[in-house]
């Protein structure tokens, strides 16, 4: 895909999450906005993964270890054709498979079911050491929240990974800069986020999240990268795309009501005409 194609999935991404949460009456709407550029570079131009084959031993691999954000990961896996959008709808509903988490037993292109924060990077980084072990090509690549890295699993999965130089290892840190109890600096800062993965033997490369050829770059970078993983610090909008969720912390788990959902609707049907008429 070029970029504009990039931009214009993503903006569709981003109406599947509104749509999964206000459905839902629940979910985590703000992180899945944030990350939503990248789980769609992620999805159509940099992994190998096949809708139609989803349990290829061979595709890359890709943990959500923020697994809350939920509702991102399933609005790109129904537009990459893993089942289909009209079940978005479903999320969290009774007998629905898209649960409030990713859960692998019934959600196609889900590879590791996940939640608790903290535990996906040490699940990431065992498929990696199993690539190496078994001289499988697959890459790996988990999406951590910033304020899930104040986990200290994360720092031991870290350590690991740097003393056996994973290099089919990505690490993102999707950097909103607010977890559910406001600012990341000031419930515990884990900054210099880059700082300290380049102390864990990481290769670091800073990005802003939403803009399409800084992330070609740093995942080109992670790929020419020999003997290190390497960790993508993104710095990103919590709630991009709609205007009154925003760097808002209060919207980190919480779903509008209709008139609010009409509004973001209408944000992001404002993104879609403006990206077609470029």
């Amino acid at each position: 895909m070029n970029k504009l194609e990039l931009q214009k999935t993503a903006n569709e991404i981003r109406k599947g999450i509104i749509t999964a949460v206000y459905s839902a009456k629940s979910g985590h709407p703000g992180g899945s906005l944030s990350a939503a550029d990248i789980f769609t570079y992620l999805y159509f131009e940099e992994m190998n993964v096949d809708p139609k084959n989803p349990e290829d031993k061979n595709r890359d691999r890709f943990v959500l270890s923020k697994g809350h954000v939920a509702p991102g990961l399933y609005a790109t896996l129904a537009h990459k054709g893993f089942f289909p959008v009209e079940d978005l709808k479903t999320l969290r509903h009774v007998g629905s498979y898209l649960q409030g988490h990713p859960d692998k037993k019934h959600i196609p292109g889900v590879d590791m079911s996940s939640g608790s924060l903290g535990q996906g990077i040490s699940a990431a980084v065992g498929m990696a050491l199993s690539a190496k072990l078994s001289g499988d090509s697959y890459r790996t690549y988990t999406l951590l929240g910033d304020g899930e890295i104040q986990e200290g699993q994360v720092w031991e999965a870290a350590m690991f990974a740097g003393a056996r130089k994973l290099d089919n290892l990505v690490v993102i840190v999707d950097n909103n800069g607010l977890q559910i109890d406001g600012a990341i600096e000031d419930v515990c800062s884990p900054y210099p986020i880059d700082e300290k993965f380049k102390a864990f033997n990481f290769n670091v490369v800073n990005v802003d999240a939403h803009n399409f050829d800084d992330l070609d770059k740093a995942f080109k970078a992670a790929r020419e990268c020999k003997g290190m993983p390497t960790a993508i610090i993104a710095k990103s909008i919590k709630g991009k795309g709609v205007t009154f969720m925003e760097n808002q912390a209060s919207w980190h788990g919480a779903a509008p009501n209709e008139e609010q959902y009409k509004i973001a609707m209408a944000d992001l049907e404002k993104v879609g005409e403006a990206l077609c008429q470029k």
